[in-house]
């Protein structure tokens, strides 16, 4: 294992961060097509509803994403450990604590969705049938959050090639029924739910069947180890700062949008098509992010500080490479994709004065978005949470100062400053991260 913690070669690098880039791009079509298969039928308020529910229960399953995320790098350490057993029962471990959350989120839906309606309130029509597309969606719950544990233990093991297959079923699956369910049968909103459902239940059955060879160790169902109060003790401490570190992110673009409320229409409708360049951003670097976390938790495991080493700066220098490139096809090619993106010229013109934020965003950016992954890898989870703290504080500070004295510029500055802050305190963590290897 050490041998091959030391071998990292650009190859590998790419074999994990490519599958992931590309399974990341079909995420969005999925939205497209549901949207799109339910406005054949006419009507405003399916369509409404559709989105909320999906967003409402989006919401839900998110809060669960630390569980991806501490699942690549604990099982990542166990690998380059050479624990095969332990690498086993990470997986059933992960996969209980889905199950039960998800079985959480059925058992307290009632007050859960009453909570969301209240926060964000619509028509008694959309409402109405919202409630009838969540009625159904949420039976999927521990499925769809299962899936973030699959998916973490396949990343940490470099195969992530089998969750662009997954991806790529799952999503076959529900297009197909959707138009099937919606256009053919006439079930309308519930088809839309009941078509996801089944893919959600479909692909948490072919994860599993991409991750059977799990079964050849019997550490999947010891009890004893999958329930050591030492390993889920160190899951709870690692999850719980990955989740305040994400709830803190999360905080800090919610409020952009709150705050870019307090502009003109038009520059909340800029700031809008803006912010989906950062998502393309966040797309494209999430694979070599997720290489980081793969290889630094493996050299890490290994005990090998070379390896963990050479895993920071290769998979580093490939997000420096992608976010050169996005910045360049921002700087060339945004005009021409906010104009794809609104027929309104007043929003088109306001748009092209704050693209330049863009541009720089992949520039100062990457350091924040490769640090994640390698401190993710490490688990060295509190860091993480603590330098979001610093951050979002630097965050708030910034848009207080800039925005009374110049606008939404001061908006997007104080946005890609608290990316700066990101990169720079993770960075001054990183010496304390490699002498933690001996």
């Amino acid at each position: 294992m050490t041998t091959r913690a030391a071998q990292i070669t650009h190859r590998r690098i790419l074999a994990v961060a490519g599958p992931i880039v590309l399974s990341n791009v079909t995420v969005p079509i999925l939205g497209v097509v549901d949207t799109g298969v339910i406005g054949q039928l006419g009507e405003a308020a399916p369509i409404g509803a559709v989105g909320i529910g999906a967003v409402v229960i989006s919401t839900f399953y998110w809060v669960f994403g630390f569980l991806r995320m501490g699942t690549t790098g604990l099982t990542a350490q166990a690998y380059g450990a050479g624990r095969m057993g332990e690498v086993s029962a990470m997986l059933t471990r992960a996969v209980l604590i889905a199950v039960t959350a998800g079985l959480a989120l059925i058992v307290l839906q009632v007050p859960l969705f009453w909570a969301a309606f209240k926060l964000a309130p619509a028509s008694v029509e959309v409402e109405g049938m919202a409630q009838d597309y969540l009625a159904i969606r949420i039976w999927g719950a521990p499925f769809a959050i299962a899936m973030t544990a699959f998916t973490g233990w396949l990343i940490a093991l470099e195969r992530t090639r089998s969750i662009l297959v997954l991806q790529v079923a799952m999503n076959g699956i529900n297009i197909v029924l959707d138009v099937w369910f919606v256009l053919g049968l006439g079930w309308g909103i519930q088809g839309v739910a009941i078509a996801t459902l089944i893919a959600e239940v479909g692909g948490a059955a072919f994860a599993l069947w991409l991750c059977r060879d799990v079964f050849a160790n019997a550490a999947w169902h010891d009890r004893v180890r999958v329930l050591d109060p030492e390993t889920l003790k160190r899951m709870a401490v690692v999850n719980s700062d990955i989740l305040i570190r994400s709830l803190l992110l999360t905080a800090i673009f919610t409020s952009f949008m709150f705050f870019g409320a307090r502009f003109s229409d038009v520059e909340l409708a800029a700031n809008q098509i803006l912010l989906q360049f950062l998502n393309v951003a966040a797309f494209a670097m999430d694979g070599f992010a997720f290489g980081a976390e793969t290889f630094v938790g493996q050299a890490l495991g290994a005990r090998n500080r070379a390896g963990l080493r050479r895993a920071a700066i290769m998979s580093s220098q490939w997000g420096a490479g992608i976010s050169a490139a996005l910045a360049l096809g921002f700087l060339l090619f945004g005009g021409a994709a906010i104009d794809l993106m609104t027929t309104a010229e007043d929003v088109r013109i306001a748009a092209r004065v704050f693209l330049i934020y863009m541009v720089f965003a992949p520039l100062v950016g990457w350091p924040s978005w490769m640090l994640d992954g390698i401190f993710i890898g490490a688990t060295r989870t509190a860091d993480m949470r603590n330098m979001m703290v610093v951050s979002a504080t630097i965050y708030i500070i910034a848009v207080l100062a800039l925005m009374p004295l110049i606008g939404n510029h001061g908006l997007w500055l104080a946005l890609l400053i608290s990316f700066i802050a990101r990169g720079v305190t993770l960075g001054l963590r990183y010496p304390a991260l490699e002498r933690t290897v001996v």
